[in-house]
């Protein structure tokens, strides 16, 4: 089976243990995450081959960050050496009405010195069949975003399919060009993309009708119209995926997602979760599920979006970046087991 590539930066993560906010904190529990290699993560674990193109620092960090996606079965051998450190985000945990909240220190990171031409896309490429990359990429540096066009652009001259999570992070914007600029650029080069219930409008200004993210109250219905414009938009793209978070607190939301595929829109379930383990990467465990559904279910576009939905649902009871469960304990949701009792 051809490979399944994501390309971004992983990054070391630190977090004060439990709920702990950052002034109270006197450790920090560190774990490596990233929305690309999430989803090669994700991908990983349901037994798909897949290659993670990133750059880290020849050092003990660099080697350390590469030993955490080995024993996730990622493929590295893509991932070049070089720079000067790895990035880092430090990510305080939310609970109740106290939100969560991250702050990056992944200025001059190996990754964001990355150059065009230091990626050779063709090699890459060759035993590909799927190309994966997020907004948060060319988010982080005008080198990021360029050799990010260079990616998509050999990757749609061979054939690949590209998909895209337009993930908008507003802390990251800040190198001179927009987000809205850079991403009409990167994005008519997709077959598929997925946002949140906000990307659409902070990217491309295209809002949907009578959204209360902030209150809880997401509807499918509402979401058709943002597929619809972003169609118009990006006619290259023939699916498209909304993920529906109705944030109650930081300790509840519920949580479902919409795929439009040219014209037509296929529902998943809708799970209420309470309480939130984590719910980081979340995003990218739908991307990972979907992914996995459209290019093993045969066309079955409502399969997809069910094992996308109850994947990403799982994530929400994981620690850390990574989606780490496996097809069986998704189907196993899927067939209405979400009871949690022990399994001996």
């Amino acid at each position: 089976m051809k490979h399944f590539v994501t390309f971004g930066e992983i990054m070391l993560r630190l977090s004060p243990p439990g709920m702990l906010r950052f002034s109270q904190a006197r450790s920090f529990d560190a774990t490596y995450g990233g929305g690309e290699a999430n989803v090669a993560v994700s991908l990983a674990n349901y037994g798909l081959p897949t290659e993670f193109v990133t750059r880290l620092p020849e050092n003990d960090m660099g080697g350390a960050a590469l030993q955490y996606l080995r024993q996730y079965n990622v493929g590295i051998r893509y991932i070049l050496r070089g720079g000067k450190r790895i990035g880092i985000y430090f990510m305080e945990n939310g609970a109740v009405m106290r939100g969560s909240q991250v702050i990056y220190d992944r200025a001059d990171s190996s990754f964001a010195s990355l150059k065009p031409g230091m990626v050779d896309w063709k090699s890459v490429f060759a035993e590909a069949q799927w190309f994966h990359w997020t907004g948060i990429t060319p988010a982080i540096s005008e080198g990021a975003a360029d050799v990010c066009l260079e990616g998509v652009k050999i990757a749609r001259e061979m054939g690949i399919k590209v998909s895209c999570d337009l993930n908008f992070r507003a802390k990251l914007w800040k190198w001179g060009r927009t987000a809205g600029e850079v991403m009409r650029e990167l994005v008519p080069f997709c077959d598929v993309i997925i946002g949140n219930e906000e990307d659409a409008e902070k990217v491309f200004g295209v809002k949907a009708p009578e959204s209360d993210v902030l209150g809880g109250k997401v509807r499918s219905s509402q979401y058709r119209f943002v597929c619809e414009e972003l169609g118009k938009t990006f006619p290259n793209a023939h699916q498209i995926a909304i993920t529906l978070r109705g944030s109650l607190s930081a300790s509840h939301n519920t949580w479902s997602g919409i795929l439009w595929d040219q014209g037509k829109v296929f529902e998943g379930p809708s799970y209420d979760i309470t309480p939130i383990v984590d719910r980081v990467g979340a995003g990218d465990s739908f991307m990972g599920g979907l992914i996995y559904g459209l290019s093993q279910f045969d066309g079955d576009d409502q399969k997809a979006i069910d094992f996308a939905v109850a994947g990403s649902a799982l994530k929400h009871t994981i620690v850390g970046d990574f989606n780490l469960v496996s097809v069986s304990e998704v189907e196993k949701l899927l067939a209405g087991d979400a009871s949690g009792r022990v399994q001996r």
